[in-house]
């Protein structure tokens, strides 16, 4: 069976989904799509926690579907800019799995994962699925991965 690496950047589909569609991304459907014919060695949602009721109960919603929920937390900075960025724990995440997963699928449209879609590709000879909203992922990715698979439609809620 065809093992799979899932690593959700939650801020990023969050966004991007309401940006485009007005609308939030559909776990459990994606949960569906992605894993089908597949073991799954792992599932993470990367996300920041500002603490408040209703993004715990979204977060356990996650974990009830089967993912990993990895928290940091918020930080608001004097200037009013915030943080809680989680592009290094994603990239180290997939490159610790790539060595084991036939497939590492990523949701993100951030083109700053596109080193690691291509990193993950050459130099462990692994599938990489990328899922994001078509008009808010970056070129870059999209042409980095085995197979850009778009956020629309029946992955969408509502």
């Amino acid at each position: 069976m065809t093992t799979v690496a899932i690593f959700v950047d939650t801020q990023n589909v969050y966004y991007t989904a309401r940006e485009a569609y007005g609308k939030h991304f559909d776990y459990r459907r994606f949960w569906a799509k992605a894993t089908a014919g597949r073991e799954v060695l792992t599932a993470r949602c990367y996300a920041t926690d500002k603490g408040d009721a209703k993004q715990r109960g979204f977060q356990n919603t996650l974990r009830t579907i089967g993912f990993e929920v990895k928290l940091k937390p918020f930080i608001q900075r004097a200037d009013g800019s915030a943080k809680g960025d989680w592009d290094v724990g994603i990239t180290l995440d997939a490159i610790e799995f790539a060595a084991r997963a036939d497939v590492i699928v990523l949701v993100s449209g951030d083109g700053d994962f596109d080193l690691l879609a291509q990193k993950i590709r050459e130099a462990h000879g692994k599938r990489v699925e990328v899922y994001g909203v078509p008009r808010l992922t970056a070129n870059s990715l999209i042409r980095s991965a085995s197979e850009f698979m778009p956020i629309e439609g029946e992955l969408l809620l509502g």
